[in-house]
């Protein structure tokens, strides 16, 4: 009887837990233009790893600001407590329970730290990997770097460093949950329209599923 009446409760309790997708991809992929469209479609909040630091390193008497203004420059990965605590700040500020979390983790300790301060606070659905060849990343990045973006790092030099961290520190997580089945791989070569008619089919599926 215990038991029958503890599922029940459990799964109550897992559908009250804040949902969330990662979603990962190289630098250029193309993340940020598709959470856009995903936000407007299926009502998920955009939570973007990137923008919630540079948005920390511009806020006046930040005890992280310049830390987190070396590391981006460099292309390096912020310490795993201060991006969960930003993150986690901005979900429980927006009020609501479904969230695309844009660049993150992106390496072991984005992972671990992850699941030791939010796995028991969150839901993961699962991740959405955009797929994009270098090149076409590279020139992405620079063309967005030159109309203007005001990003620190979109220039060649902090683009090699961003893809060796990624090629070395974020392919692996991808692999991590390739294993556990959670990874759904989708073709960012295409133009973005054309990109978010494979992204649709996804959410369209895990929409059927809660209903």
């Amino acid at each position: 009887m215990w038991k029958r009446f503890l599922r029940p409760f459990s799964d109550y309790i897992n559908k009250m837990l804040p949902e969330v997708v990662f979603v990962l991809g190289a630098p250029g992929a193309g993340k940020g233009t598709q959470c856009s469209f995903i936000s407007k479609e299926f009502g998920f909040v955009h939570l973007s790893a990137g923008d919630l630091l540079r948005e920390e390193r511009q806020r006046p008497g930040s005890e992280y600001g310049e830390m987190i203004e070396e590391k981006i420059r460099n292309g390096e990965i912020v310490p795993v407590e201060v991006t969960c605590s930003l993150i986690h700040k901005a979900m429980q500020k927006s009020g609501k329970t479904r969230f695309l979390i844009d660049g993150f983790p992106r390496n072991k300790d984005n992972l671990d730290g992850w699941e030791r301060v939010m796995s028991d606070k969150t839901k993961l659905l699962f991740v959405l990997f955009f797929e994009c060849c270098r090149d076409l990343c590279t020139e992405r990045c620079l063309g967005r770097g030159a109309a203007g973006s005001g990003r620190s790092d979109d220039n060649l030099e902090s683009l090699q460093k961003r893809f060796n961290t990624y090629l070395n520190a974020t392919m692996p997580i991808i692999e991590h949950y390739e294993h556990k089945g959670l990874v759904h791989r989708v073709n960012a070569e295409s133009a973005p329209e054309v990109v978010f008619e494979d992204v649709k089919k996804l959410f369209n599926k895990l929409d059927r599923i809660d209903n």
